[in-house]
């Protein structure tokens, strides 16, 4: 695993030092041209570990197991999660700073300790209910 992450050290590090000769000016389309490459690398990512997944998923079916059923919230979702948010948290950070100066910035990470929130009280009760409960005929029923 190191070595994709150094690559994707090494892109930041020519986007950065891009930004520096070419000016402000660019800095839009080298922020693009990296997310663009992040993304790839999350989707890349994401497809061998869905495939592995329901490759297992068969094998086990196909030794007469049942599929078994994920439970809300597992830590793997959780934990991959958070390190997306933190990777995507640098250049929108950078263009938070650049548009808009420091309200920006705050504006940014809001937005990213919201997604954050929103993520982590999935499956949690909301609202006063479970997601999987049967939802009642009537508020005023306890």
């Amino acid at each position: 695993m190191d070595a994709p992450d150094t690559e994707l050290e090494k892109e930041l590090k020519a986007t950065l030092q891009a930004r520096s000769e070419l000016g402000a000016e660019y800095e839009s389309a080298l922020v693009e041209s990296f997310l663009d490459k992040v993304e790839q690398r999350l989707d890349g990512t994401l497809d061998r570990r869905v495939r592995r997944h329901l490759a297992q998923q068969q094998i086990n079916v196909a030794r007469g197991a049942r599929a078994p059923e994920p439970p809300l919230g597992h830590f793997g979702e959780r934990f991959g999660f958070g390190i997306i948010s933190l990777v995507l948290a640098i250049p929108l950070s950078a263009i938070g700073v650049a548009n808009a100066g420091i309200e920006g910035l705050v504006v940014a990470w809001l937005g990213i300790v919201g997604v954050n929130v929103v993520q982590a009280a999935h499956g949690r009760r909301l609202f006063g209910r479970r997601e999987n409960e049967p939802r009642k005929t009537s508020d005023w029923e306890d």
